[in-house]
């Protein structure tokens, strides 16, 4: 018949061939729905298992969620530079509404002038928000003295090296070492003052008058920061103009520290005359090096603890890269020559 079509019936068992390929397919999808979902669950455990443990490990990553108020303690040590990462570690710890006070650590011999000026700067920036006592440890001299006394108040050991307020340029003249060499360095100057002082040439009068008028200028600068904050006597300020290094009791007889004692007297500095809980607990807070943030510095520090090994080691290595101060100008440093 024309323009019919034909129609074949499907049979009993094709009919449930296609029924039951589809009832397949349809379970297929519900297990990988549901695997998906366990996929998931399993990750977010992980998550929480490894932050928890990062938790439990580091007092610090509780206080950076915010969940312990506590007092911060911070650590100065060896030379001092601009440092840029130091900087907003303290600018971090003053914006922070967990941070109650700030013990500032300090056991180095100095630094640049410059990179002390910058410290000085930060740290009485964060004072104006958060009550800072500097605990001096074996040597905080030149440079650590001028950080110390941007704090609100100075313990000091009996045995503590300090003082050495003002600052020195040094250098190497080798220009006769070199003539015995046979060796003469030429040079155009676009000044005659230009490049002075150089390894190169023994200076003249008006280089020698140069280098001590700026010796000169940065120490008045620093001798006045010290007779503004201190209030010291005008004999003792003519005392500490000499450069002299003190010990602990002796700084506390002229006013250069406020007490003897150690980070135990800090403590009980800031709960008695600022008001801190006794409950409150000391964190140290450190410079971020290789972590973009504290979550990152959790996940990382819960995977070295949980794994070790090889883990751990590249945390560390991560997290603790090999740095070099660079020096950026006139030094206020006591003995600069142990500077590495």
């Amino acid at each position: 018949m024309g323009g019919a079509f034909s129609f074949l019936p499907i049979s009993l068992g094709q009919w449930f061939t296609m029924t039951l390929e589809a009832d397949s397919l349809a379970e297929r999808r519900r297990l990988k729905r549901r695997l998906r979902f366990w996929r998931l669950g399993a990750i977010l455990l992980a998550v929480v298992v490894i932050v928890a443990f990062a938790a439990s490990r580091s007092e610090s990553f509780l206080a950076d969620l915010g969940l312990n108020p506590h007092v911060a303690r911070v650590s100065v040590e060896g030379f001092i530079s601009d440092d840029r990462k130091q900087r907003k570690l303290l600018t971090d710890i003053a914006e922070s509404n967990q941070v109650q006070g700030v013990i500032l650590y300090i056991n180095s011999p100095g630094g640049t002038t410059a990179g002390a000026e910058a410290l000085y700067n930060s740290l009485r920036r964060l004072s104006e928000k958060k009550p800072v006592v500097a605990v001096f440890g074996t040597a905080a001299t030149s440079a650590a003295y001028l950080a110390g006394i941007a704090t609100d108040h100075i313990v000091a050991r009996g045995n503590s090296i300090t003082g050495s307020v003002g600052v020195i340029l040094q250098w190497a003249e080798v220009s006769e070492l070199l003539r015995n060499w046979g060796v003469n360095v030429q040079e155009i100057r676009s000044g005659e003052l230009k490049a002075v002082p150089s390894p190169f040439t023994p200076p003249d009068p008006k280089g020698l008058a140069l280098v001590e008028e700026l010796v000169n200028e940065s120490r008045d600068w620093f001798v006045g920061i010290v007779e503004k904050r201190r209030k010291l006597s005008s004999a003792d300020l003519d005392q500490i103009k000499t450069g002299r290094i003190y010990t602990g009791r002796q700084a506390l007889r002229i006013g250069l520290v406020d007490e003897i004692g150690d980070e135990e007297s800090a403590l009980k500095w800031l709960k008695e005359k600022r008001g801190l809980p006794e409950s409150i607990e000391v964190i140290d807070r450190k410079t971020e090096d290789g972590y973009s943030s504290i979550w990152t510095k959790g996940l990382a520090g819960g995977f070295a603890g949980l794994f070790g090994g090889v883990f751990e080691r590249a945390v560390r290595l991560i997290g603790d890269p090999s740095r070099f101060n660079q020096l950026d100008g006139l030094i206020s440093l006591w003995h600069p020559e142990k500077q590495q």
